[in-house]
């Protein structure tokens, strides 16, 4: 690019031109300001939106809706398969209206990356990888002979194979660009690099200053169509880092510090933004470790403004030098380079001192937990004691092996998840407690699965040039696989003798994972106890065994000299760290792995790819079939009604997740989804994972609130996707009596409580609830992306009004609800009149917030969903 000329559409100039100094906005805010200025047409964004946004460091806030658009798209396969299967679908339906079925194809860029779909079956041993990728293309042959179909139908989509690591480290480490540049007539225009990902940690490519965050599958593909993100301009929340990290610390304490402060904050649909001087201590790799776990402390985005570290980082990768310049010319000339001087205003602001961050876990249930690495085993005491276990130190012979299990074991130890596999200083660090601990003559407690899951085939080559992975080998974390496995809920399964000891004596057990997740029922439906720690800590926590031991002040075992062994005996340096990074990972690594990264391996490139605009689709799948969202669909959408004579599906508690909603990992036998797969030939062994399935709604719907640990008020005791249906009183599956109302005609609600939909971005959270036949989603609050989804499907979010809640309600789930105030027209925001009859007659009635806020989402809304609209509009 050497002496090319861009055009740009330039922040200086504007505000010289009218909007005024907007030196000091956030660099988050003239990221969506340049994005409003390049696509101002008088419609979607008007010159009021900009001056908004220009005003915005006048108030530091604003309630104003603008329509944004993104660069791009990024896509995981568990979500990227249903949204295919959507634009599929779509094709159909546009073809039976008399359109053109070409008009479904993405107008931008779409990178989907197959990610989701390894598990690890075999672990510890040399072949785990080669035979985990066996299994992962036997399992999921009929997904990915669609994406294949997918590849060669649609435009602008590609789509990176199987085993070449997660789409969020290959987005960082590749993908992103930080300027993205576009054709436009005879100019090519630079702009910022922006995305929206079908997976909630599409945050971790704000660590390199690229604006994003995570939607639903739903909300992407309108994206990908062609319609803007509609959203409010958002608060911008500052955090300012001083100071650096103490000897021994790692970017995991670091993030788990921030995630709990800023979750204690309240960023729930906030953008935050890091600053201040503590960032020049802080690797890209660091920052990209924060940015990653914007959706545990709730924010839309985490992001750090451009920098040398920035430049420095993508020399690293491998991007092209003139690519470099051009990001650093940009980033100059719109005054979007962070300097020393860098003090944007914000809305609200908090600080920390690094120097004060200390070794920690997160856990038992949820990322914001943190717990003092100190405080891990009086943690895990509590949990046990929570639990009902009385005699903590009890031990159960594990069948046909020469140990017993005991209450805290730690079965599972993952060095797993984007969050740290992208982060070369505690890969690192995890590798050289390995060797260290190898020296001393350590071994991983026999009870352990350990595995190793890269996050990029980079990690690969710079552990062993380290000669690091020879010594993670000897302690079984062997390559198992290169994707999302554990954190996603592909653990795999314990062993037998493992998992019945387990069972059959209700034991407390422990998974250890160098994640960013940790909900109930995620990891392994035998594990009560998940904490997440650094990739080291991982490593020592194999080879300690137990959570009951305070691995701070407890040997982790007997040295081959017969003298105890502590953590910091294998603790590496800093200093130790650092040096092996700057001479291990290279640029050549990076330029090597990724000149083939869309070849896939030969498995892939022999999948037989049948053409056509259409798919043609197989009655005997059990993995990808055609959704019913466009049955029957007309011309015009009808005019809207009230929602009269509902009964609640399930009564719900605070901090209900997505995986609670629209379970990721294994499938029951005994569950509606299990007894479908049976019915249609599938052996139990190759159910393969809810995420896997989500191609195919008969499975999804039936999954929909099928997690085992939820738990529904309205049969207290009772625990797992089950519900009583009334009037007949009977307990039945979930899916079960939602058919039985379908079948009576009655419309239904959930009621829950605070946080409702918070976790992973999973458009099937709210299309199961839609298929299931609920109309309305009655709670105290809602986490951003799960609200925004249940509108895209049609389904009406509503808001308790403050002081008011089921348990001052006294609900029990035979009372019938009838919704008004939304017939004919709603407005954003509006106020809606909830009726409550109970089952002796009487009658309450309360004033919930209608949660439909924007007047885009009113028009989804109207249309019963996004994907009608945004049909509806192509056919008209």
């Amino acid at each position: 690019m050497a002496g090319k000329t861009f055009d740009y559409f330039s922040l200086r100039a504007a505000a010289e031109g009218g909007l005024g100094d907007i030196s000091r906005l956030p660099y988050s805010m003239k990221v969506l300001l340049e994005n409003l200025l390049r696509y101002e047409d008088g419609r979607s964004v008007t010159v009021d939106d900009i001056k908004a946004c220009a005003l915005w460091a006048v108030d530091k806030r604003s309630d104003r809706e603008i329509a944004y658009r993104p660069a791009r798209v990024l896509m995981q396969d568990f979500t990227g398969v249903p949204a295919v299967v959507d634009l599929a679908a779509m094709r159909d339906a546009m073809k039976i209206l008399g359109g053109d079925a070409q008009k479904i194809n993405p107008l931008s860029p779409v990178d989907l990356v197959v990610d989701h779909s390894v598990m690890i079956d075999y672990f510890g041993s040399a072949d785990a990888l080669t035979k985990n990728m066996d299994v992962e293309f036997e399992r999921n042959g009929e997904r990915y002979e669609f994406l294949r179909w997918g590849q060669k139908a649609f435009q602008n989509f590609r789509a990176v194979p199987p085993g070449a690591g997660i789409c969020h480290q290959i987005n960082l480490e590749h993908l992103a660009r930080v300027a993205w540049t576009g054709e436009e007539g005879d100019r090519t225009l630079v702009y910022p690099d922006t995305c929206v990902g079908t997976d909630s940690h599409t945050t971790m490519v704000n660590g390199l200053s690229v604006l994003g965050w995570g939607v639903g599958g739903i909300e992407a593909e309108a994206a990908m169509l062609g319609q803007p993100v509609s959203m409010l301009i958002p608060e911008v929340i500052g955090f300012r880092l001083t100071g650096r990290l103490r000897e021994g610390m790692t970017a995991t304490d670091l993030v788990l510090t921030v995630t709990q402060m800023l979750r204690r904050k309240g960023v729930v649909g906030k953008f935050v933004e890091f600053y201040g001087p503590g960032l020049d201590t802080l690797t890209l790799a660091d920052r990209a470790t924060i940015a990653n776990m914007a959706p545990e402390y709730g924010a839309t985005c985490g992001i750090f403004p451009v920098d040398a570290e920035t430049l420095t980082y993508l020399r690293l990768t491998g991007r092209p030098e003139d690519q470099i310049a051009l990001v650093e010319a940009y980033a100059r000339e719109q005054g979007l380079w962070r300097t020393p001087e860098w003090d944007p205003v914000f809305t609200d602001t908090l600080e920390l001192d690094m120097s004060t961050v200390e070794a920690s876990l997160a856990g038992p249930k949820r990322p914001q937990d943190r717990v003092a690495l100190s405080g891990a085993a009086s943690a895990l005491k509590d949990v046990l004691t929570a639990e009902g276990v009385t005699d903590h130190g009890k031990g159960f012979a594990a069948s046909g092996e020469s140990y017993d299990l005991h209450q805290g074991d730690v079965v599972i130890a993952a060095i797993t998840s984007c969050t740290n596999t992208s982060n070369p200083g505690v890969l690192i660090a995890a590798g050289l407690v390995a060797k260290k601990a190898v020296e001393k003559g350590l071994k991983r407690a026999p009870w352990v699965k350990s595995s190793l899951a890269p996050g990029s085939q980079v990690v690969q080559d710079y552990l062993e040039k380290a000669g690091l992975q020879s010594s993670l080998d000897q302690l079984g974390f062997n390559i198992a696989g290169f994707g999302c496995t554990t954190c996603i809920g592909n653990a795999g399964p314990l062993a037998e003798p493992i998992a019945n000891t387990i069972d059959s004596n209700k034991m407390v057990v422990s998974a250890v994972l160098s994640g960013n997740r940790n909900f109930e029922g995620r990891i392994s439906p035998h594990v009560r106890a998940n904490w997440l720690a650094s990739p080291p800590l991982v490593v020592a926590y194999s080879i300690l065994g137990n959570m009951q031991k305070d691995i701070t002040t407890e040997p982790l075992g007997t040295g081959s000299d017969g003298q105890p062994v502590y953590l910091k005996d294998i603790w590496p340096t800093s200093a130790e760290i650092q040096a092996t990074v700057a001479a291990c990972v290279t640029r050549e690594m990076f330029q090597e792995r990724y000149a083939n990264v869309w070849t896939g391996p030969q498995q892939w490139q022999d999948i037989t790819v049948v053409e056509g605009e259409t798919y043609t689709w197989s009655d005997t799948s059990t993995y990808v079939q055609n959704p019913p969202y466009f049955a029957r669909i007309a011309e015009e959408s009808g005019a809207l009604q009230n929602i009269t004579g509902a009964r609640p599906l399930a009564i719900l508690g605070d901090s209900v997740t997505t995986d609670h909603i629209s379970p990721a990992g294994s499938i029951k036998a005994d569950s509606p989804a299990g007894r479908y797969l049976l019915e249609h030939g599938v052996e139990k062994k190759d159910f393969n994972s809810y995420g896997a399935r989500r191609g195919n709604h008969e499975v999804m719907m039936r999954g929909t609130f099928a997690n085992i640990r939820i738990k529904n008020e309205m049969i207290p005791g009772i625990e797992g996707g089950m519900t009583k249906h009334i009037p007949s009183g009977d307990v039945m599956a979930i899916y079960d009596a939602a058919m039985a109302y379908q079948a009576e005609g009655t419309p239904l609600v959930i009621v829950g409580g605070k946080e409702y939909g918070t976790g992973s971005s999973r458009d099937w959270a709210a299309k199961g609830t839609n298929l299931l036949g609920v109309k309305a989603v009655l709670v105290e609050s809602f986490e951003r992306i799960h609200r925004s989804n249940l509108v895209g499907m049609g389904v009406l979010p509503l808001q308790f009004p403050t002081g008011v809640d089921r348990k001052t309600l006294k609900l029990d789930g035979t009372e019938v609800f009838d919704i008004t105030g939304i017939e004919g027209d709603i407005k954003p925001r509006q106020d809606v009149r909830v009726t409550i009859t109970r089952a002796d007659g009487s009658q309450e009635t309360i004033t919930a917030l209608c949660r439909i806020d924007t007047a885009d989402e009113v028009e989804y809304y109207r249309h019963g969903g996004i994907l009608q609209y945004v049909l509806r509009s192509l056919v008209a």
